[in-house]
């Protein structure tokens, strides 16, 4: 069943008003936001003053441009205040081996993106890889860990770090005989 896509029935001037503290919390301007949901500046100021109704198409894409589900828009989370996140409510993330990673940032991501990860012994991320024009921190919690950051091999152990940016191809190893546990530290967070 597809979803409806007319108008959602909701208070127009809340979810305006949710809009736009989600973007300027997530550091958008009101054009890059419009340009990347695919609607007008000037439609996407409608909706935030409360002025016009959006589709579920276009909350779809308001949404998506800010690196959220539809849902999220209509959250009653105060972005301002503390958020905790406890360790069995981690979200995990795919990684096709006997690794770990889980995203440590609750969303809406506010400026900065963190991940914690175990590498198996012997695994890493993968082929070299780029996302996006931001600043990555890279720390080595505990064991012994290979990134290699365009073409360059730096060996890490506990407590060492390494910044890099992230359209440079980078990847991690585990070189040690235990688990190796990282954390990556990315500003600001990917907006997909």
């Amino acid at each position: 069943m597809s979803a409806p896509s007319g108008p959602l029935p909701s208070d127009g001037a809340d979810l305006g008003k949710r809009i736009r503290m989600l973007r300027e919390h997530g550091g958008q301007s009101l054009r890059a936001l419009a340009a990347a949901a695919g609607i007008s500046p000037g439609f996407l100021s409608q909706v935030e003053r409360g002025h016009a109704n959006a589709t579920v198409s276009t909350l779809r894409g308001i949404a998506t441009a800010l690196g959220l589900t539809t849902a999220d828009l209509f959250g009653e989370d105060d972005l301002t205040a503390s958020r905790v996140l406890r360790r069995d409510e981690r979200p995990e993330l795919p990684t096709g081996g006997r690794s770990k990673k889980y995203l440590l940032s609750r969303r809406p991501l506010r400026n900065l993106e963190v991940y914690n990860g175990e590498l198996a012994v012997g695994e890493d991320t993968g082929e070299p890889y780029t996302h996006g024009e931001a600043q990555e921190m890279f720390l080595v919690i505990r064991g012994r860990v290979e990134v290699s950051v365009d073409g360059t091999e730096y060996e890490l152990t506990d407590g060492d770090s390494i910044e890099y940016r992230t359209d440079l191809p980078h990847t991690a190893r585990n070189l040690g005989d235990g688990v190796a546990e990282v954390l990556w530290i990315i500003s600001p967070p990917h907006r997909p």
